[in-house]
């Protein structure tokens, strides 16, 4: 495909990291309307001639006080559908935080698996492609998804900036559950290629049951050592929290933590304000938003941007070449 048959797309609510997307690929955001009418039911359409053309649709699924995470996904279904309506030759999905991941198993009797609707969704309004960034469990999204599915990871970015402060420290790379093994075994990994300084492993033990968490062992020698905790989100921060206490009641000199999404929704901004742990490490897929300011306060938060990499994977797909490199950085 030419540059020329390229469309990029940001909704409203997720135009201002649409914009640095747009920047990085030098590629300007064709122009769309959203309107708003009086029964809280909305449109939205494209001002441009899509026909035949390969078209991107930047918008992530976050919930924030102006929207929720239902709201946007429906304004990005029903753009979805006008734009397969006038002719899109293929439609990607840009989706730097895909909502319901995380529900992606029946953990109880009759539970739903919401992963697997939300892929139905996007399947039935014509998307061709959804490309995302470091969802709760790989299988899971590729498995409920028909459509193709292009999965982006932030632990290049993540590690290439922790290693500019601790290459040259003794560390221990932390999973805050069982569950999450696999991730950071991958990031101690990525750690080792950037610096050669390959840390140590270890993880904590978790159970979730009726929204309580529970577990207090912590498997895995960090007296004395720098700890990142990696995870793929933070919400409430509880689970982080918790890892960072155990972490440092068995001698942790430092603890940090490293994840791709920052939602820090309800009380977190109180919950990490703990000296337990010393920084948080986060990409901007999910912006800033009012339920951070302890953090932003205390300058807990560092934000790395993951424009520049959806950029490369968006030129790396409309040209058809592969996407493999940009998980090695």
């Amino acid at each position: 495909m030419s540059q020329t048959g390229l469309k990029l797309f940001a909704l409203h609510a997720s135009h201002d990291f649409g914009q640095r997307v747009s920047d990085a690929l030098g590629t300007p955001l064709s122009p769309h309307e959203e309107r708003e009418f009086e029964d809280g039911e909305h449109k939205a359409r494209p001002l441009i001639s899509v026909r035949g053309a390969d078209v991107y649709v930047l918008h992530s699924l976050y919930g924030d006080s102006a929207q929720s995470g239902n709201d946007k996904l429906l304004r990005l279904l029903f753009f979805i559908g006008a734009l397969k309506d006038a002719a899109a030759a293929r439609i990607t999905a840009v989706v730097p935080y895909l909502a319901y991941a995380r529900k992606d198993r029946k953990s109880k009797p009759r539970d739903p698996v919401t992963t697997r609707y939300v892929a139905s969704l996007f399947e039935a309004v014509g998307t061709d492609v959804v490309m995302t960034l470091d969802v709760h469990n790989l299988a899971a999204f590729q498995n409920a998804y028909r459509c193709r599915t292009e999965h982006l990871e932030a632990a290049p970015l993540l590690v290439a900036h922790l290693a500019t402060q601790f290459r040259h420290r003794e560390l221990v790379v932390v999973s805050p559950d069982a569950g999450g093994i696999k991730r950071a075994e991958h990031f101690r990994q990525q750690f080792f290629s950037h610096t050669g300084n390959l840390p140590s492993a270890g993880f904590a033990e978790k159970y979730r049951s009726g929204g309580q968490v529970s577990g207090a062992m912590l498997v895995g020698e960090v007296s004395g050592k720098t700890v990142i905790i990696v995870d793929d989100l933070i919400s409430r921060g509880t689970t982080a929290m918790r890892t960072a206490l155990a972490c440092r009641e068995r001698g942790a000199a430092c603890v940090v933590v490293a994840a791709s999404h920052g939602l820090f929704a309800a009380d977190a901004g109180d919950v990490l304000a703990d000296a337990a742990l010393e920084k948080i490490l986060v990409t901007d897929s999910v912006p800033v938003l009012s339920g951070q300011s302890t953090l932003l306060e205390a300058s807990k938060i560092e934000r790395l941007s993951c424009a520049a990499l959806f950029a490369q994977a968006i030129h790396r797909s409309h040209f058809d070449e592969s996407l493999t490199a940009l998980a090695e950085g």
